[in-house]
């Protein structure tokens, strides 16, 4: 894997951690349960943590006196590479639980992947992260078929948080060139290998839970390509504008 490689992925990996992360934060004491509430909490610390490895490392492969705060909080929305899933609203709790379990059902088999790769910086953090995702897929793999199989009101309620959260999820198995060259180039890394995990994971759940799974006539997203929608605006002016206001500040 080239140092050009090494860094855009540690950049998608991070900034889809970093993104997600945040929007689950902002369920801190708003879940509906105490005990939910607390594992979505430590989800999103689960997600900040990885970011912080993977970003880490894209500072330290740039070799631009970048660290993880810098890549975090001063980037502008266009130098940002997570998918345009990770930054869509929380909703109710359904379309929370369904935009998570459609980025971990392609999350885990990706870090996966990369736990096979020649690269040992990528490999031990996808390795370290991997164990986590594990249990995020378990957890909102459950909570969508306990709500899709469950009352009429859920199942209807989790239909529609799926087709609210469907056109964005193509973006996650739709390969692009940077995918592509990847399998080329730094095998065992397969992303057809992902693809097939992620539908298996969804059909598998969707059937569980009674769901219709949409057609895969998805919006084109190109979030990877720093082209994002105007949700992420609203992320970026919270979460940076504290290190933004001070910069030189010491913690």
């Amino acid at each position: 894997m080239s140092p050009n490689q090494s860094f855009e992925l540690c950049l998608r990996m991070g900034d889809n951690a970093l993104i997600l992360g945040q929007r689950l934060a902002e369920w801190c004491g708003h879940g509906p349960i105490l005990e939910q509430d607390i594992a979505l909490t430590n989800i999103s610390l689960d997600l900040i943590g990885q970011s912080r490895l993977w970003l880490s490392l894209a500072g330290q492969i740039e070799g631009q006196g970048r660290d993880e705060d810098k890549l975090a909080f001063f980037r502008d929305s266009n130098e940002f590479r997570h998918l345009n899933l990770c930054e869509q609203p929380n909703g109710h709790w359904g379309t929370t639980l369904m935009r998570q379990f459609l980025f971990d059902a392609f999350h885990l088999p990706l870090l996966e992947q990369l736990c096979k790769v020649e690269d040992q910086q990528v490999a031990s953090i996808a390795q370290k992260s991997v164990k986590e995702v594990r249990y995020h897929l378990r957890w909102s793999s459950e909570w969508v078929v306990r709500l899709g199989a469950g009352t009429d009101e859920s199942h209807e309620k989790m239909q529609q948080a799926l087709l609210d959260v469907w056109p964005f999820a193509g973006e996650a198995i739709q390969p692009n060139a940077f995918d592509l060259e990847l399998t080329e180039t730094c095998p065992p890394y397969n992303v057809q290998a992902v693809n097939k995990a992620w539908w298996s994971s969804v059909n598998e759940v969707f059937n569980q839970a009674n769901l219709d799974v949409p057609e895969a006539n998805w919006a084109p997203q190109k979030g990877r390509e720093g082209i994002h929608t105007e949700r992420l605006g609203f992320i970026l002016a919270e979460m940076q504008f504290l290190p933004r206001a001070y910069p030189d500040a010491q913690w």
